[in-house]
């Protein structure tokens, strides 16, 4: 193994509706499998049945705007709707085989941070969210 083609995340990136999202440092995204037991008779192993997926993950950055807090501005009724969005990611570090982009879609926010800061201290904010499908847009493979 060529150790210069493993990916570093330093090359990555985040685009939210199509706006690159230039404050942000970090970002996880992952599909849980949820699978239901099966027990067969005559068989001692317990089997699994896949029976659904679920999207979530995290975007970390740092503080630069309000913008977080305006399009979720719809928390504030009672009566408001929740903002769908769609990410995409993308990590295209020089050495690697090539760039990844990984389109997430029907994304949906957790929390709305509000306020949070400490004196001598950088603001960063931590969202998680949820999402419902991907599409690897662009693969890494080997040359």
């Amino acid at each position: 193994m060529d150790v210069e083609r493993i990916v570093n995340g330093s090359y990555g990136e985040l685009w939210e509706n199509g706006e690159h999202q230039q404050n942000v440092n970090a970002v996880t995204a992952e599909v849980t499998i949820d699978k239901a037991d099966v027990r067969l008779s005559g068989d001692r192993w317990l089997h699994k049945k896949v029976i659904g997926l679920s999207g979530t993950g995290t975007i970390t950055g740092f503080k630069v705007t309000s913008a977080m807090i305006q399009r979720h501005a719809w928390a504030q009724g009672a009566r408001g709707v929740p903002t769908k969005t769609e990410l995409i990611t993308k990590l295209d570090d020089p050495e690697a085989y090539g760039a990844e982009r990984i389109r997430l879609k029907n994304v949906s926010f957790d929390k709305i941070i509000l306020a949070n800061f400490k004196p001598n201290e950088l603001v960063t904010e931590e969202i998680p969210f949820t999402f419902t499908g991907y599409e690897l847009l662009d693969p890494i493979e080997e040359a």
